[in-house]
């Protein structure tokens, strides 16, 4: 079993969740159930699948965990392209949140090569 405090990439997620939160409080009152819920719920399923996945007894089930993580990863990221796009978020914070989400990423997907 592993600690999914202890990992670097479960605690990198936990940041992405809290600036997610930060950014999205000013987007639009109309966007609350729709692009505001739907980014923070992806933001916090990564780091929650992550967490699931140190919870279970086996390297395969924590490894299929990762996978959706990922998923998640991928799903934040087109959100957040949306958002730009949207100019719901400056540029600069746009390509801040990009770079953590790539690095993410690729944390995960070595970690799950590990396994």
């Amino acid at each position: 079993m592993n600690y999914f405090k202890e990992l670097k990439v479960w605690q990198k997620a936990i940041d992405l969740v809290t600036e997610t939160y930060l950014k999205s409080a000013n987007f639009p009152k109309e966007e609350l159930y729709g692009l505001t819920s739907q980014i923070r719920r992806s933001a916090v399923s990564i780091p929650s699948n992550i967490a699931e996945g140190c919870g279970r007894k086996t390297n395969k089930d924590f490894a299929n965990f990762l996978g959706i993580a990922l998923g998640s990863v991928f799903e934040f990221e087109t959100q957040l392209i949306i958002c730009r796009n949207l100019k719901l978020i400056p540029e600069q914070d746009f390509e801040d949140l990009e770079k953590e989400v790539h690095h993410i990423q690729n944390m995960i997907i070595k970690l799950q090569s590990t396994l």
